[in-house]
């Protein structure tokens, strides 16, 4: 039977039917058996970002449905936006939410809230791009305490800064590619160099972008990035430190802080509505 391209599990790149190895990365050319396990679950975590893009997108719908509607705008960046009352039920954070009355567990919760139909979209589809790439160099289990410890690190900074109401998967989405280009620059050689050049260009145009649309929460993208970094020198990746049950237990006490907190948001909305 001829072979087909396929993408690389490492690194995503196309293996085209002639090859064995990625000739971007050097990963060996995987075989049917393990291409069924990564579909349905095993290999590069895909299974764990898919979870998080539903639940995202998830918590998004019910942000629509506590607002009655979603705005219909002729700006498609405010097509289908919750309301402002809604997302500050389920968990807006920043400034206000957390300095001023201690919501502290928005730190969590905004990272599954978003603006707009556009807004959600952007940030899945980075999140689809980026997360199965760093569940491979660091596994699956210290890919999730990236995504949520450095959302919240970069929206502990937007408060601080001053930034009064926040959300979106962005700042963890920018953790991510954070502890990519930490993997590019500790891991060293031809491959190390790839991505870590591959990556400077992601953090260029996000600091592009960043200046150039309004409404960008900056603090939160740079502290992501910061937080990543720092996530992933303590934790370690893949080629290095293989996971341990440290690191299971940290994943766990990560998805226990975000249920809990999503949970809360849903309370407390539905509380309010309530009376």
């Amino acid at each position: 039977m001829a072979l087909r391209s396929i993408s690389c599990p490492r690194c995503g790149r196309q293996i085209e039917p002639n090859e064995t190895l990625c000739s971007w990365c050097g990963a060996k050319r995987p075989s049917i058996l393990a291409r069924l396990n990564a579909w349905t679950g095993g290999g590069n975590g895909v299974w764990q970002i898919q979870a998080i893009i539903g639940v995202n997108i998830a918590y998004y719908l019910l942000s629509l449905l506590i607002s009655g509607h979603g705005e219909l705008s002729a700006n498609p960046l405010n097509l289908l936006s919750p309301d402002q009352r809604s997302l500050m039920l389920l968990g807006a954070t920043g400034a206000v939410p957390v300095l001023s009355f201690g919501r502290f567990w928005t730190l969590i919760s905004a990272s599954y809230l978003h603006g707009g139909l556009l807004h959600i979209l952007l940030n899945m589809m980075a999140l689809r791009q980026i997360g199965p790439w760093v569940s491979s160099e660091y596994g699956s289990n210290r890919m999730f305490v990236i995504y949520t410890l450095s959302g919240v690190v970069g929206y502990l900074a937007s408060a601080f800064a001053g930034v009064s109401f926040t959300i979106g998967a962005s700042a963890s989405v920018c953790g991510l590619i954070g502890a990519l280009f930490f993997f590019g620059k500790s891991r060293g050689g031809s491959y190390g160099a790839a991505v870590s050049r591959e990556v400077s260009g992601w953090l260029v145009s996000l600091v592009l972008f960043g200046l150039v649309m309004p409404g960008i929460n900056n603090w939160g993208h740079g502290g992501g990035v910061v937080g990543g970094v720092l996530c992933a020198g303590l934790l370690g990746y893949a080629a290095r430190r293989p996971e341990t049950t440290t690191h299971r237990l940290l994943a766990s006490l990560c998805l226990l802080a975000t249920g809990l907190a999503l949970v809360w948001g849903c309370v407390l909305a539905l509380t309010v509505l309530l009376l």
